[in-house]
């Protein structure tokens, strides 16, 4: 047990099976049995940080839930981590609570976003986070549990219970578990977490509100041009003026392009600039068209090259990618990345 007192509320059982039952009917689960969380388990998390369980990460803005560590070390738990797990799950929640992600709005939303937690740096390695085949599936215990978390965290710290404050119409599997490691050894380009200003030495953490993927298939082309313009009908999917948009891209598809010396910003001018159309097309397509302005103008996807953010991850085998669209256009919710403080 962590030698500073706990301050919630403290519950008997007979057995496991009882915590697990009472966990069920009680609505403190994502649908799928949790790891009891006593006392002395949720102690060596907070150990393991050395920080306080009454530390307060910040306040969930609309219903003014404060979220302390002790509460995070509890879902943690119940989630299945490692007391190593806890800087990111720490991290992530941190992420959480800025304003920009927006996080009432993604969670009450019915389009229906999950949290998508990308690690970055020396912590990924680690703690054997899956990078490679099968990125976004399971197996990965660092992986799932560290996802599963942040949803946790969501449903009983934040109070979005599916079906109470969680309106989403369809939501999608990301909303159980959404978290990888970016496939740093295989990238020609610098990280993200780089890319966004930090060290290439510390580890971090990036979420986005992310919607359903769409998978792009390319077992054709052989150059940058032939592999992006593949993008451009997923990426249509998203509708136009994304103020944000994700392309994750396997490794074969990435051997090609850096290859031939493409860089990341190679690849997001390309994207931005193929993924155009009139909005006539748009307005086919289901999206509202903008009021008093010409049918042939055209209008692209993502509103500059620099929303269209490019990662690396997934295994050697198959040219399947993948496109990522964000809740409220990438726009009404920004990601976010939060350096992970390893103790």
């Amino acid at each position: 047990m962590s030698s500073q007192p706990l301050t919630s509320d403290l519950f008997e059982f007979d057995s496991a099976a009882d915590v697990i039952e009472h966990y069920f009917q009680s609505g403190w689960t994502d649908g799928l049995p949790v790891v009891p969380p006593t006392p002395e388990r949720v102690g060596e998390f907070l150990d393991y940080v050395a920080r306080s369980p009454s530390e307060i990460l910040g306040t969930e803005p609309t219903k003014g839930r404060v979220i302390t560590v002790e509460k995070i070390a509890i879902n943690a738990v119940m989630a299945g981590c490692l007391p190593e797990y806890f800087p990111v799950v720490l991290a992530a929640v941190e992420a959480l609570v800025e304003p920009q992600f927006n996080l009432h709005a993604i969670t009450v939303s019915t389009m229906g976003a999950a949290v998508l937690a990308v690690v970055n740096g020396p912590i990924a390695n680690d703690l054997a986070m899956n990078s490679s085949v099968s990125v976004f599936g399971p197996g990965h215990r660092a992986n799932a549990t560290i996802g599963r978390a942040i949803r946790l965290a969501i449903i009983n710290v934040t109070g979005a219970l599916p079906g109470v404050l969680d309106k989403a119409t369809l939501g999608h599997p990301g909303k159980y578990t959404w978290c990888i490691a970016e496939g740093e050894d295989v990238s020609p380009w610098e990280p993200l977490h780089v890319e966004r200003g930090m060290d290439a030495r510390s580890s971090a953490i990036t979420l986005f509100a992310g919607l359903s993927a769409t998978q792009v298939s390319n077992h054709t082309g052989n150059t940058p041009e032939a592999i992006l313009t593949s993008f451009r009908d997923a990426m249509f999917s998203a509708g136009y003026g994304q103020g944000e948009v994700v392309v994750v891209l396997c490794p074969e598809h990435v051997g090609y392009l850096g290859g031939t010396g493409w860089s990341k910003a190679d690849v997001k001018a390309f994207l931005h600039e193929n993924a155009q159309r009139k909005i006539a097309d748009w307005a086919s397509a289901g999206h509202l068209s903008p009021d008093g302005v010409d049918p042939d103008t055209i209008l692209a996807t993502a509103q500059s090259e620099d929303s269209i953010t490019v990662l690396v991850a997934g295994g050697f085998a198959g040219a399947f990618s993948q496109v990522i669209p964000l809740w409220g256009g990438g726009s009404n919710s920004r990601s976010v990345c939060k350096e992970i403080v390893v103790p």
